[in-house]
């Protein structure tokens, strides 16, 4: 096609950073489980890899909380983005944005970061297994090959609780319906008085593996659940000789305490351990407050400016979210991030302050 018939896309695009977004739209997705839908009041394209996630800054109850969501929806549908979450007992922010979060309300979004996605991995054959509210990473993979006609031999596997505990299970059968490429497993671990359930009963075995998917070894797997359904997958593989260099699953980090507690361990921290020789303590600066603070080897920029009583944000504590980053103006630092931030931003000086230690003395504009 010749490029005289191609106009230049003029929207905005989404870019790793601070976002403000409105809710546009809430849908019931379960008993305890809602997809909240956002878009820019400015039209901006939302493109991401599909299984990338965001972090939503929220206050709740007048703190600050960050707390990262995978993105549920698939870039195919562009001007708006999707998170689902399901209310969990005792659940702080899950239980606060089901009560909460309205059609209508705005707040700052962080992202799109992340190293689980369909698109750093393509395959020809691929098999999703999700456990639970884990179906959203997934879900976003699968959407994105079905919207785009992409020619990958899929194999969804999702195990729930029970039958109504199913999240997109009318989508999912509507999919299962249309292309021949998507092949559909259900399995929930009971049903209850009332309900009917003709699919898989218990949980993922390996009989119950060979059965869904009899050359799983030949497949990318991409995995996402609650952390005991990931490592029972994790073993079946490996005891089968799956090449687990084609697994890849999601996770996330404990969200952080907040700043007063990280202050008060880091000062036991220091307390108990032993002294460190002046000569090997590392300068950090933080030019914008004027603070600065000698730090021993090993220590992070962002433990720095906690024993500084600096709140710099930050989410996952991985280097995944990218939440804590802030620009280095001198200095080196030896960064072990997980996809957090881009190679653009580290050439133009950015750093994750949560999995940077000091080489030297550094200053940071924060």
């Amino acid at each position: 096609m010749s490029n005289s018939f191609l106009n230049p896309v003029n929207t905005q695009t989404w870019t790793n950073g601070r976002h403000l977004v409105r809710c546009v739209k809430v849908i019931q997705e379960t008993w305890d489980v809602r997809t909240f839908c956002f878009m820019a009041d400015q039209p901006i394209l939302f493109f991401f890899k599909p299984g990338q996630f965001v972090t939503l800054e929220l206050e709740i109850e007048g703190q600050p909380i960050m707390r990262s969501y995978t993105i549920s929806s698939s870039p195919s549908v562009p001007y708006s983005f999707s998170i689902t979450i399901k209310r969990v007992p005792g659940g702080k922010v899950s239980n606060w944005l089901h009560d909460n979060l309205n059609e209508g309300d705005m707040l700052p979004v962080h992202g799109p970061v992340g190293l689980f996605n369909a698109i750093d991995f393509p395959a020809d054959k691929v098999l999703f297994l999700s456990g639970g509210v884990g179906i959203t990473p997934v879900m976003s993979m699968a959407r994105w090959f079905f919207d785009t006609n992409g020619n990958v031999d899929m194999v969804f596997v999702h195990s729930a609780r029970t039958p109504k505990d199913i999240i997109y299970h009318r989508e999912l059968r509507h999919m299962a319906s249309r292309i021949n490429n998507f092949k559909l497993h259900l399995i929930c671990e009971r049903y209850e008085i009332g309900e009917t359930w003709s699919g898989y009963r218990g949980y993922l075995s390996q009989p119950m593996l060979e059965l869904i998917a009899p050359d799983f070894k030949e497949r990318e797997i991409f995995c996402c659940g609650p952390t005991p359904y990931m490592n029972a997958v994790k073993r079946l593989l490996e005891a089968n000789g799956f090449d687990m260099k084609r697994y890849h699953e999601e996770s996330f980090g404990a969200t952080p305490a907040d700043v007063s507690e990280e202050v008060r361990e880091l000062a036991a921290e220091a307390a108990e351990a032993p002294e460190i020789p002046a000569g090997d303590l590392h300068q950090v600066s933080f030019t914008s407050t004027g603070k600065s603070i000698r730090v021993a080897p090993g220590e992070t920029v962002h433990a720095a400016a906690a024993k500084l009583g600096l709140h710099i944000p930050k989410a996952c504590g991985m280097g995944i979210c990218g939440t804590c980053k802030v620009m280095k103006t001198s200095g080196d630092v030896d960064m072990e991030h997980n996809g957090g931030i881009t190679d653009e931003d580290v050439a133009e000086g950015y750093i994750l302050s949560c999995c940077s230690v000091p080489k030297g003395d550094v200053s940071i504009d924060y």
